[in-house]
């Protein structure tokens, strides 16, 4: 758990934040024990959405929810805490695949999805409600209520992202990623993108988390027009990733897998990088190529270095 901060007045204005799943979780958290949640806006990766059982999940957005609402499950790193698995082990008897495993609890968020999304609403709408049944006011909003797929060209076949990274654990080696769907920003996403004093980009994985943002009409043209106000906060540390594939996912698709490399696939719209204290050696280069660099501990879960990051970026 990140340490508790007095919540202090801020002048800042809105902060927008572009999200993954669990680094940008606990980057929100982080973040909104110090600033007041009325003035910070998440918007979400939608592009590892996936239907499973003839139900739409959400990763991204059930992690950041359910992280923000107390309940995540940080014994497993996904869905929500207390979880019992009667429903998939019964699936599995009856000989139904299970690879992509919901816990019982976790059901009820996918079922009341997936009923109003065949109503006709919005996963935008539906995020916010969720979002407010679960105590928290800030906004989430998904990048995009068009469908968008992460998808891997990968050794054994092209694969969602979900087959990539559950069920083949992102053992296999990518060629290529590519972001399938003609998608564009929603209204309030672009609203936020040009309103906001501020814009980070979250610790999370650049090809897997932020480059599907990035390819939603309306978002990267955003950041390159308002790139003097966009910070970003690289995920690895001394070239590796604190958790999933990030590092070795860069290195197979041709990047430095370090923060410069980090520095070099933000660069167009990103004029500040925050590095570890461990990637010092390299801030002269990210510092060419962002423009400026932050150097500090930027591992959330160690309270002092938490401290250290929001610091850093004048928070």
């Amino acid at each position: 758990m990140v340490a508790v901060y007095v919540r202090r007045p801020t002048v800042l204005g809105v902060i927008a934040v572009l999200c993954g799943g669990v680094g940008a979780a606990r980057f929100l958290q982080l973040l909104a024990s110090r600033v007041p949640t009325s003035e910070i806006v998440a918007i979400v990766n939608v592009g590892d959405d996936v239907e499973m059982h003839g139900l739409t999940i959400c990763p991204d957005i059930d992690t950041i929810i359910y992280t923000l609402s107390g309940l995540h499950n940080d014994e497993l790193g996904w869905g929500l805490r207390g979880e019992t698995w009667r429903t998939m082990d019964a699936l599995a008897e009856l000989g139904g695949d299970t690879w992509f495993r919901l816990g019982d609890l976790d059901l009820a968020t996918h079922l009341y999805r997936t009923a109003r999304l065949r109503r006709g609403d919005t996963k935008t709408d539906i995020t916010a409600d969720l979002a407010r049944q679960r105590g928290l006011d800030l906004r989430i909003l998904p990048v995009t209520n068009d469908p968008l797929a992460t998808m891997i060209d990968s050794d054994v076949g092209r694969l969602s992202f979900q087959e990539y990274f559950v069920r083949e654990r992102h053992s296999v080696a990518a060629r290529a990623v590519t972001y399938d769907g003609h998608a564009a920003a929603t209204p309030e996403v672009r609203e936020a993108l040009e309103s906001a004093e501020r814009i980070i980009i979250a610790p999370s994985n650049p090809i897997l988390s932020i480059a599907p943002l990035l390819a939603v009409d309306g978002v990267r043209d955003a950041l390159e027009r308002r790139r003097d106000v966009v910070s970003a906060i690289s995920p690895l540390i001394g070239g590796r990733a604190v958790k999933g594939p990030a590092d070795h996912l860069m290195s197979e698709l041709g990047y430095r897998p370090d923060a410069l490399g980090v520095a070099q696939y933000y660069a167009s719209f990103c004029s500040q990088l925050v590095i570890d204290r461990a990637d010092e050696n390299l801030a002269d280069e990210v510092r060419d190529v962002c423009g400026s660099v932050a150097i500090c501990g930027t591992l959330m879960s160690e309270p002092q270095q938490a401290a250290e990051l929001l610091a850093a970026m004048g928070l």
